[in-house]
């Protein structure tokens, strides 16, 4: 696929309560585990402007939406090759 990554400044981002971000972060956990992603001090930070804000580097809620994508990206291929 021919995606664009979600920049920090989509206006979709201010829709993202804390509680879809905590939603999203364990879902990114549990997909990342076979890759080794983990991060067990993951969650919500702060608000800032309307975004919620992700602890893992204070990233923006986009960084956790765009791996999340691409962690369903490989998901999808695996299961379309078998």
């Amino acid at each position: 696929m021919n995606r664009h990554p979600m920049k920090p400044t989509d206006p979709r981002i201010r829709h993202y309560t804390d509680d879809h971000i905590r939603t999203l972060l364990a879902e990114v956990q549990e997909r990342g585990k076979k890759f080794g992603l983990i991060w067990p001090s993951a969650g919500t930070d702060r608000t800032l402007d309307g975004r919620v804000l992700v602890r893992f580097g204070t990233a923006p809620a986009s960084t956790l939406l765009n791996l999340l994508t691409l962690l369903l990206d490989v998901d999808r291929e695996t299961w379309c090759d078998s």
